[in-house]
């Protein structure tokens, strides 16, 4: 669900104020939670994912992009830098998939639309960083030992996002944020 502005008493540079600072702190959040993983056996599952479905849930596109895949890029960068360009693309086109499917294709603003938008947002997540971790690594057999990890963090990431914006009300603060 994209957040529509509402004609108020506030000025368009208020408003964009608001959407530029929620971006950076959601990008920040994003980071964040790419400095570290939860261990598994065999491998990480990351958290961040949760922030970029939910951005992608409450931002639009080009927000979306520079939360997901901007923030991904960076937290790679200054952590583990091999994936970076590969979160990149592949977090920024996930974000901005989301985006757009909850803001322009469904335009129904409701939880099962979020859950087929952040699924099919997983979707890109999985292939992409198969694909990635493929090229990176020279051999696909590298990228699938990874497989079942990804697909548990894309998994994760989407239903926790959902539910952060639709269940715990963040879809409501972020909201107030853009149109007060």
């Amino acid at each position: 669900m994209t957040v529509q502005r509402t004609a108020s008493t506030h000025t368009a540079g208020s408003s964009t104020v608001k959407r530029i600072a929620l971006t950076a702190i959601l990008t920040g959040m994003n980071i964040a939670l790419s400095s570290f993983g939860i261990p598994v056996p065999g491998g990480h599952i990351y958290l961040n994912d949760v922030i970029i479905v939910a951005a992608a849930l409450i931002l639009g596109p080009r927000d979306a992009f520079i939360v997901g895949g901007i923030g991904a890029f960076l937290g790679d960068l200054f952590f583990y830098p091999t994936p970076m360009f590969v979160s990149l693309v592949t977090h920024g086109l996930q974000a901005a998939v989301i985006s757009l499917l909850v803001g322009k294709v469904f335009r129904k603003d409701s939880i099962g639309s979020a859950f087929l938008a952040a699924a099919i947002g997983a979707v890109i997540n999985v292939v992409g960083y198969t694909l990635g971790r493929a090229f990176i690594y020279a051999t696909p057999e590298a990228a699938s030992l990874k497989l079942p990890f990804q697909i548990l963090q894309a998994g994760l990431g989407s239903v926790a996002g959902v539910l952060l914006i639709y269940r715990f009300g963040l879809k409501e603060q972020a909201e107030k944020i853009l149109n007060h």
